[in-house]
């Protein structure tokens, strides 16, 4: 077994170098960025944490291949933050913003067949079912982008449909990290099966814990602007939740309404949401779903390793969505 401290520092060593074409720069400078300014690499890490499960050390075969998860990653946030006109990603601008939408295209799709490059490192034994389980994965995840993008035209959607839509958008990719990195260890199929779905639940309890956090999150915290869901009229977990709970839904309609002009009338409208999401008890709600969650994972967990094993994927579920606490 890998300790965590191994695991830290493979993480830094493997993007503190990872390296892109210098020319032409305006196509490459912005995948320079992206990787530049950060993030947990929480993706990465779960697919060296799972395989450090079986393995003692660390080599090209499982390097590549979870740089390879991150690289797309950050792809899909580049493309992300363009179809909703985000201006910052992790407390900095994001790509269009600095270099304009048409750059930010280009350079995401570069990303995107350089994270391919990548996951095709893994060993020619396992190689089939990790570019199988990528390209599914790629194509999910794009399905749940489409889903979310849907969902703007619609007046409302259901819960079950939004926790399908975070399951493609969200959910597959980190349980593609930890079967990812089980099967280039030579898991057995069961644990392959269980460390997926113990990925897809934490994927889950994440994205309820960042509509969470989007409405009661601290900016410096959460990298980008509080309240954006809220002044975009974006459905997410808790404007759902709302809408099952309210007696009367024409005070959800009569926020969602209100103007977002200026400064003054944005904030104006996240209060008042806030305010009733509060008064509802989504807030309390929000954060039992992200427990529910996060305990069905560690379930799953359960059922492939114990000791030191199954308290390296708690711990890692613990920073995954512990920042709701």
């Amino acid at each position: 077994m890998i300790p965590e401290n191994k695991i830290d520092q493979a993480i830094g060593k493997l993007f503190d170098g990872i390296s892109f074409p210098e020319s032409p720069a305006l196509l490459y400078d912005p995948l320079r960025y992206m990787i530049e300014i950060g993030g947990k690499r929480l993706r990465p890490r779960l697919c060296l944490t799972v395989f450090g499960l079986y393995k003692d050390d660390f080599g090209p075969d499982i390097l590549g291949p979870a740089s390879g998860i991150e690289v797309f990653h950050s792809f899909t946030l580049i493309h992300d933050d363009i179809m909703d006109k985000s201006p910052l990603r992790r407390g900095v601008p994001t790509v269009w913003d600095r270099w304009g939408a048409d750059t930010a295209i280009l350079s995401g799709d570069a990303m995107c067949i350089d994270s391919y490059r990548r996951i095709a490192m893994a060993p020619s034994r396992c190689l089939e079912p990790v570019m199988k389980l990528f390209n599914a994965t790629a194509a999910e995840v794009c399905e749940g982008q489409q889903m979310d993008m849907d969902f703007e035209n619609e007046d409302n959607v259901e819960m079950d449909r939004y926790m399908k839509m975070i399951g493609l958008k969200t959910g597959v990719l980190i349980a593609c990290s930890a079967k990812m990195g089980a099967l280039i260890a030579g898991a057995s199929e069961e644990d392959c099966i269980n460390l997926y779905r113990y990925g897809y639940n934490l994927g889950l309890a994440f994205q309820v814990a960042d509509d969470y956090l989007d409405a009661f999150g601290d900016t410096k915290v959460f990298g980008k602007p509080i309240g954006g869901d809220i002044v975009n009229n974006k459905k997410c977990w808790l404007t759902i939740r709302a809408r099952e709970k309210a007696a009367d839904p024409s005070r959800i309609e009569e926020i969602l309404d209100m103007g977002t002009g200026s400064q003054e009338e944005r904030k104006a409208k996240i209060d008042a949401m806030t305010a009733l999401y509060k008064e509802l008890g989504v807030d309390k709600d929000a954060k039992e779903e992200i427990r529910r969650l996060s305990d069905k994972a560690l379930e799953y967990a359960g059922k492939v390793c114990s000791g030191v094993g199954y308290e390296q994927l708690r711990r890692f579920a613990e920073k995954l969505v512990g920042r709701t606490k």
